[in-house]
Order: C-alpha cells, then sequence, then structure tokens
C-alpha cells in the first residue's frame, strides 16, 4: 500500500494565515479593552482548569470531538462576540516532538482523519477535491500567544495540531499520521471543530494542547492527565496576565 507522505504539508502551509482579524478585528487590548476570549474544551476538567488559572476567563466545556466543538463554539459565539477563540486543552504529543506536560501552540490545525480510504492508502480532503482540512491560525494572535506564555518561563513548543475523531491507539496509526503531517506535534480531538466555528463567525482561532500522553499504542499507565491539567491551568494564569 502506497501512503502518500506529506499530504497534509501544503494544508498546514494554507492554514498560517497572516490577514487581518476577522470582521477587521485588531487583536483584544489594542484599543484599550481587554481581549474577549473564549476558552473551547472538550469536558469539565479542563474547563475548571481555564477557570483556576484565570478566573474571569470565558471557558465552555463543549463535548468530545469536532463536532460538539463546532456546535457549542456557535453557540457561544451568538451569545457574545470575542477576539479570540481557543481550543484549550490536554492532548496526545508526538514522540520527539512534545514530551508530556509540553505546551504546544499550534500553528496550524488540520482534521487529519477527514477524507476516504483507498488501495493505495488514505485521501485526505485536499486531495479529493472538497475543500481543505486545515483551518486557518492567525500568526499574529500566534505570536502574541506565545510571547505572553514565555514571558512568564512557560517553554512552548510551535507545530501542527492534529484533530481526529478517534485517537490514535496504535504504531501503525501513529507512524501514518506523522508522515501525512510532518510537522505534527500534538493531536486532540476539539481544535478544528472550534476553529470551523470560528472562521464562519470570521473571529480568529487558536490550538493550546498541554500534552497527556504520548501519540501511540494506548497504554493508560503512561497517560499524566493531572500533570497536564497543571500545565494548562498554569499556561491560563500567564495568559490572563497579559491579555486580561
Amino acid at each position: 500500500m502506497m501512503e502518500r507522505n506529506g499530504l497534509y504539508e501544503r494544508a498546514a502551509a494554507a492554514g498560517k494565515e497572516d490577514q487581518p482579524y476577522g470582521n477587521g478585528r485588531r487583536p483584544g487590548g489594542a484599543d484599550g479593552r481587554p481581549s474577549r476570549i473564549l476558552f473551547v474544551t472538550a469536558v469539565e476538567a479542563e474547563r475548571q482548569a481555564v477557570l483556576n488559572g484565570w478566573p474571569e476567563a470565558r471557558a465552555i466545556a463543549a463535548g468530545v470531538g469536532p463536532a460538539n466543538a463546532a456546535a457549542a463554539t456557535a453557540f457561544a459565539l451568538a451569545e457574545a462576540e470575542c477576539d479570540l477563540v481557543v481550543s484549550f486543552g490536554i492532548g496526545g504529543g508526538f514522540p520527539g516532538r512534545a514530551e508530556i506536560g509540553s505546551l504546544v501552540l499550534a500553528d496550524a490545525i488540520i482534521a487529519a482523519d477527514l477524507g476516504a480510504e483507498s488501495p493505495d492508502g488514505f485521501i485526505g480532503l485536499d486531495e479529493l477535491g472538497f475543500g481543505t482540512a486545515a483551518e486557518p491560525v492567525d500568526l499574529r494572535w500566534h505570536a502574541r500567544l506565545k510571547a505572553a506564555l514565555e514571558s512568564e518561563g512557560l517553554a512552548v513548543i510551535t507545530g501542527t495540531a492534529l484533530t481526529v475523531s478517534t485517537a490514535t491507539g496504535t504504531a501503525e496509526t501513529a507512524a501514518l499520521r506523522a508522515r501525512l503531517a510532518p510537522g505534527a506535534a500534538v493531536e486532540g480531538m476539539e481544535g478544528s471543530g472550534a476553529a470551523a466555528a470560528a472562521r464562519m463567525k470570521g473571529i480568529p482561532a487558536a490550538e493550546l494542547r498541554a500534552v497527556s500522553n504520548p501519540v501511540g499504542p494506548r497504554d493508560r499507565a503512561a497517560w499524566r492527565i493531572a500533570e497536564a491539567l497543571q500545565a494548562l491551568e498554569t499556561a491560563a494564569a500567564a495568559l490572563r496576565k497579559h491579555l486580561a
């Protein structure tokens, strides 16, 4: 079976946007007011990590998966405006790119399992000609978030965040996804959904993940969820200091 190495490289590059903010928005705080950020998490433990670090933050627990993330984000954006949507949670890190406890700030968000199977291997949405699997990441917001985190002494890894509906649980799938997206650093289940809802509303999106486990064979004994949640809380506190 032939695999398409680097299938998502062009999609990832296309997803890195250095364009004006959605609907002409400048980054929050540029006009003297605080940034209005919507944190989209999957579960209550992640939402609580946001609030532990930034008690006044607007954070929702959307449910697991891109469909839940998209629907909940759309409802939240209909209720109140914001400057930025951040998919915020724990995730799997690709070995050699993001180890357990690391913070990964996405410079590209890819719906990695959106496409079709074929005798020659997986065919991504871009290759099928049905649009793109990439969601835009505004590079200026990316730089601002990265600077805020690093100014508080936090190490931040930059790389592609893959969104999947079925989490990787075998070495074979991990290797396949690493080949399809050579820049992949982290895997989650909500990023592209939250980003799609933001895009349709004309609002910039970002994704920040704390690594709780390696991407590869499923081994719950190796998970470090508490450590990853603490990293999320620390990140939220750093963002509060510079963006609230």
